[in-house]
């Protein structure tokens, strides 16, 4: 148990240098990582509103509203009412908000190649089985 929490700990972290990287090649100093997750999040679910956002991040809609909030203020996302309720409102991603989240893109593209340049084809897949088994 202790080698995998090692092994846990050493892949946080190389993960935490490949965000650093993305940070300084795309300037996005400033933003948290909880901040950059949001971001991802709403690209991800594309233009999801509050409630399917808290959701998808299994937090709760009060504490996604004032995160939100933040990220409105700084332009990386604004709401836009829905056409067929107007008491929804859909988040959506800035220009801003679509260049922060190249951020995390180029951190995990980064954090595959390493992975893919280490591994051949069946120690990849097998990784990726192992994985999945354990995130789903």
């Amino acid at each position: 148990m202790k080698n995998l929490i090692n092994i846990i700990s050493e892949l946080s972290n190389m993960m935490a240098q490949m965000e650093e990287r993305a940070k300084d090649k795309y300037n996005t100093t400033g933003l948290t990582q909880t901040q950059m997750h949001y971001l991802e999040e709403i690209g991800r679910l594309g233009n999801p509103n509050m409630t399917e956002l808290a959701t998808a991040m299994k937090l709760s809609k009060p504490t996604v509203t004032v995160a939100i909030d933040k990220l409105i203020d700084r332009e990386c996302v604004y709401k836009v009412h829905s056409d067929q309720d107007r008491r929804t409102t859909h988040l959506h991603l800035t220009e801003k908000g679509l260049q922060l989240n190249k951020t995390h893109d180029f951190a995990h593209k980064s954090i595959a190649e390493r992975f893919s340049k280490k591994l051949d084809k069946q120690e990849l897949e097998k990784l990726i089985e192992l994985i999945n088994k354990t995130i789903r």
